[in-house]
């Protein structure tokens, strides 16, 4: 009888299951239809809100839109189809104006500039943008910067005080823990491996950071100055004295144009639109706007853009992950190279870099398709060491002025366990070899004076073959490329000084200077790699489980999920890296 019942229940319970998933499965198709036709009315405003995490390019999510328990749903908006959208709305008669609508974009520099450039470009154009909202970052006020008024809540506020860059050091802790890093490198800005082996940042660092945010600071604020009318030393002086402790001040200060609660902010978009008070204004959200036009375009020829988001890796690409996996993307370039229609290639790169032999494994067929057609480099807001690495093989690069990249050094790292093993835990371990050299990874003893010595001459080598092949790129003596290398990282507008970079521009700059070249006038299209591999299933079963591995850890840790993000990021340091040594944020 238990036997039945069991078997009764296992059935039920079956059924139950397969009839969620085909509604789920129905819900997801429906979602991937996209539902009716999206028609614009005339008189629209295209509300943007961009509160969001800013990705280079759009991958389709099969549960985006799906509500998840327990979950935040944070938006990712793909840059490049971001400005095709505003670029859209330009030509839209349709639309007559923005509403821009941003509080704490996850974005980093060189993104908020060519979205502010598409905006600027939008302005251009006759038609208008206004920004308004409850409170704003410092990267959020940046790119309300190019709006033609910026509106504030008369209880808001606006973050304006500078950047600022925090690295968290380990030592101590692994002192406690009696672990020791076994640390190699090329380099003495090459400071990735400070946090493990220093409790504060080197002369040498401090240096570099000091003077890279000096650069970068000074360039942003210089654009928000030209866009407010008021003297650089000005904005300089209320941010470095953070004199805007509250929207009046915001005001009184020339920050913001006026002080408005929403429903007045409704007011002024209907007196812009010249509709009565009892009219409604018409808003089209970005995702809904995306949906009622077409990217495709009718050309002769193509362009291929290879977009290389995230850290190098071996191995396939992750989009959700934000992995540049190099077997992924040395197919992309192969097949680009090879395509007949295509007539040029853009890199666009955004990374900090990652495994060495990853790096020259992208490197190497980048080098060959240079040989038969136009390569150019777009830098978004990271090409740096690994992401240097694939920008130097090409014809030309394009960098913004705050890109950060350089960092031309390498650096390998192991961790020493067997104390902590042997004190903390009780395990010993014993080994037996037949030469000098063992296990030359391993966890579970300290290197031998020997391995130390194989593994600082390994890096010497693959440092003198990352200069060497820098040097042919920029077509430099190696003596001048190792002046500007050492692992330092560079501004954009810094690199372009030390011939690191070609032109200060963004991504369209890239497309129009690789058409020049290709000799394609506007004759093209643009073709994007790499291609989404995944079904539909597999994209809903791979992001399920990482959305409930991501929540079950949030809530478990709370704010200490962040620390332990760095933490697990360790192991992806093992064997030679070319990696920036940190990363830079809006504070």
């Amino acid at each position: 009888m238990n036997f039945w019942k069991s078997l009764l229940a296992a059935f039920l319970a079956l059924v139950i299951f397969s009839f969620l998933s085909f509604i789920l499965f129905i819900a997801v198709l429906a979602g991937l239809s996209g539902g009716d036709e999206v028609v614009i009315h005339p008189h629209t405003v295209l509300h943007l809100k961009l509160d969001a995490e800013i990705t280079e390019k759009e991958y389709s999510n099969p549960l985006a839109g799906v509500p998840i328990v327990g979950q935040a749903d944070v938006p990712r908006i793909g840059l490049i189809e971001l400005k095709e959208t505003i670029r859209h709305a330009q030509e839209d008669d349709n639309i007559q104006g923005i509403y821009l609508d941003i509080s704490h974009p996850r974005a980093g520099f060189s993104s908020l500039e060519e979205i502010r450039q598409s905006l600027l470009e939008f302005r251009e154009s006759g038609k208008w943008v206004v920004a308004y909202t409850e409170t704003m970052t410092e990267g959020a006020y940046y790119l309300a910067s190019a709006a033609d008024k910026i509106y504030l809540n008369p209880e808001g506020e606006i973050e304006f005080n500078g950047l600022t860059v925090e690295i968290m050091f380990f030592k101590k802790l692994f002192d406690k823990l009696e672990i020791r890093p076994e640390i190699f490198r090329v380099g003495a800005f090459k400071s990735a491996v400070e946090p493990f082996i220093l409790e504060k940042m080197s002369p040498e660092n401090k240096l570099q950071l000091t003077e890279l945010m000096n650069s970068v600071y000074g360039h942003m604020l210089n654009r928000m100055a030209d866009a407010r009318h008021m003297p650089v030393a000005r904005l300089k002086e209320i941010s470095d004295k953070m004199l805007v402790r509250n929207a009046t001040l915001a005001r009184e200060l020339g920050l913001v144009d006026s002080l408005l609660y929403r429903d007045q902010f409704r007011d002024h978009l209907k007196t812009r639109l010249g509709l009565g008070a009892s009219d409604s204004v018409t808003f089209v959200k970005y995702s809904k706007y995306r949906r009622s036009f077409s990217d495709y375009k009718k050309a002769s020829h193509e362009i291929a853009v290879i977009v290389a988001d995230g850290s190098i890796m071996p191995g396939k690409a992750e989009a959700e992950q934000r992995i540049i996996g190099a077997d992924t993307f040395v197919e992309a370039i192969r097949r680009a190279r090879e395509d007949d229609d295509v007539k040029a290639i853009v890199l666009r790169i955004n990374s900090p870099g990652g495994e060495f032999r990853a790096s020259d494994m992208m490197w190497r067929e980048i080098t060959l398709a240079r040989a038969q057609k136009p390569v150019i480099a777009s830098m978004s807001d990271y090409a740096a060491s690994g992401g240097y690495y694939l920008a130097m093989a090409c014809d030309t690069i394009v960098a913004q002025p705050h890109t950060i990249t350089g960092s031309i050094g390498i650096f390998g790292m192991m961790f020493d366990m067997s104390q902590f093993l042997s004190n903390k835990v009780g395990i010993t371990f014993d080994e037996v070899r037949t030469g000098e050299f063992g296990d030359m990874y391993t966890l579970s003893r300290p290197l031998t004076e020997a391995e130390r010595n194989f593994w600082q001459t390994n890096l010497n080598d693959h440092y003198a073959s990352f200069t060497r092949k820098a040097a042919e790129g920029r077509n430099m003596p190696v003596a001048e490329i190792e002046k500007v290398a050492s692992g330092r990282v560079w501004s954009g507008a810094q690199a372009l000084d030390h011939k690191l970079v070609d032109v200060l521009g963004g991504f369209d700059d890239a497309i129009h200077i690789a058409a020049a070249k290709a000799g394609i006038a506007a004759d093209y299209k643009l073709r994007y790699y790499p291609e989404q591999e995944l079904s539909v299933f597999e994209q809903l079963m791979s992001q399920w489980e990482e959305d409930a591995r991501a929540e079950a850890l949030k809530a478990e840790l709370g704010d200490l999920y962040g620390w332990y993000q760095q933490v697990h990021n360790l192991k992806s340091y093992q064997g030679v890296q070319a990696r920036m040594p940190f990363e830079l944020r809006l504070h």
